[in-house]
């Protein structure tokens, strides 16, 4: 008798701690960082390289700054965090993670009119404090936005310009 409650005792000090499976988001958040930094956008599936030689032109008031080339990658993200940063903005207005332009494979017409996959521009706010502005119109945040050749693009409360070109159009 003396035995039986001894046992009993062991069995509970020597419970193991069952494993728990729940989803915590942290596979999920590692998937998505970049430089230790956890990033508020992913591609989509239908994100594709641009044929189009696209680029920003800078403009800060009346001064033009360095054409920036936006046609090597699928996508760009824009913002004052250096480190996930694409396109590096640095007005405090601005946030960490601002925008995103995001060229997409998504169905239109070719040079004929025919139905056809065409890779087109997109502009997507990443909820941004102070908003971004495509021809003075804010954009609703997490919505694509097409860009069109001259689109003249304004984050936060930046005097600066970014007006959309394709190179091959002057």
């Amino acid at each position: 008798m003396y035995n039986n409650s001894e046992e009993g005792e062991e069995k509970k000090k020597i419970e193991k701690e069952k494993p728990n499976f729940k989803l915590t988001g942290k596979l999920a958040a590692e998937a998505n960082t970049y430089n230790g930094v956890v990033l508020k956008y992913s591609e989509p599936p239908e994100a594709r390289k641009t044929t189009v030689k696209w680029r920003f032109h800078i403009f800060k008031g009346d001064k033009q700054l360095e054409p920036l080339p936006v046609y090597h990658q699928s996508g760009y993200l824009l913002g004052r965090d250096r480190l996930v940063a694409d396109i590096p903005i640095d007005h405090p207005s601005c946030s960490k993670q601002h925008a995103v332009l995001q060229y997409r494979q998504v169905q239109g017409t070719d040079k004929n009119g025919d139905p056809a996959m065409v890779i087109k521009p997109y502009l997507i706010d990443l909820n941004s404090s102070n908003g971004t502005f495509i021809n003075g119109e804010k954009i609703e945040p997490s919505r694509y936005y097409e860009l069109k050749q001259a689109d003249v693009i304004k984050f936060g409360f930046s005097t600066r310009d970014y007006i959309f070109i394709d190179e091959n159009s002057a």
